[in-house]
């Protein structure tokens, strides 16, 4: 499988180009297109979330800590005193990094259900409800951040699968199929409980046809075409 400063560069490169064309495309504000990426990156290192307990895993979980506490304190900066977002900050930094990690780490296999479509579109639908029902966003900014999120997960799970593949000596390793799968069948209660949790979030998730109708008018791709390439003189 890809390591863990490859998964890292590369997603930042996807969310970094997708976030500029949300922001060229007039999808997403200086602030949102920032937050878009960071939220792309996270997607980017989410599924190792389930790995063994080391040096890039508690990396891992420091950069999705900080990421989740510094996007929360974002949206609330306007509701909330400094004290108030001192505490928030702190406490999701903390939550994160040390509760959730310490409950993974103890439940969880490696390339198990969080290797996985599934799994996915599970954290996609989580980070949509979340930034509507949690920080008040419209369904567009709501799902575009679960886009984000989405987009990165499954680099991250492409990547994995095509290191997979050694060119050099024309095989295919062991661990292939263990990363893009659409669930795990060799965890079929764990895949259940996700399949469940999925259905559960994507309840509580604001109207995506109204995301769809809103991002995908004809304007956009009219704004993209026209600042895809240099103007001529």
């Amino acid at each position: 499988m890809a390591n863990f400063k490859t998964h890292f560069f590369v997603a930042s490169v996807v969310s970094g180009i997708a976030s500029v064309t949300a922001l060229a495309a007039e999808l997403a504000s200086l602030g949102q297109a920032l937050a878009y990426f960071a939220i792309g990156l996270i997607g980017g290192i989410l599924p190792d979330i389930d790995a063994d307990n080391s040096a890039p895993v508690r990396l891992l979980f420091n950069v999705l800590a900080l990421g989740l506490a510094f996007l929360s304190v974002f949206y609330l900066v306007d509701q909330l005193s400094i004290v108030e977002l001192v505490l928030v900050w702190g406490g999701i930094y903390v939550s994160i990094r040390y509760l959730v990690f310490a409950l993974f780490t103890r439940f969880t296999v490696h390339r198990g259900i969080f290797h996985s479509i599934l799994a996915a579109v599970f954290f996609a639908g989580l980070t949509a409800s979340v930034a509507a029902h949690g920080f008040s966003s419209p369904a567009q900014i709501a799902w575009l951040s679960g886009s984000f999120l989405f987009m990165g997960y499954l680099v991250h799970l492409t990547l994995d699968e095509v290191y997979s593949v050694d060119l050099l000596n024309r095989r295919v390793k062991k661990s292939f199929g263990s990363a893009l799968k659409i669930l795990s069948l060799k965890r079929v209660w764990p895949s259940l409980a996700l399949g469940v949790a999925t259905y559960a979030v994507l309840t509580t998730t604001p109207s995506f046809s109204a995301f769809v109708d809103t991002t995908f008018d004809s304007r956009l791709y009219q704004n993209i075409s026209a600042r895809l390439l240099p103007r001529r003189q």
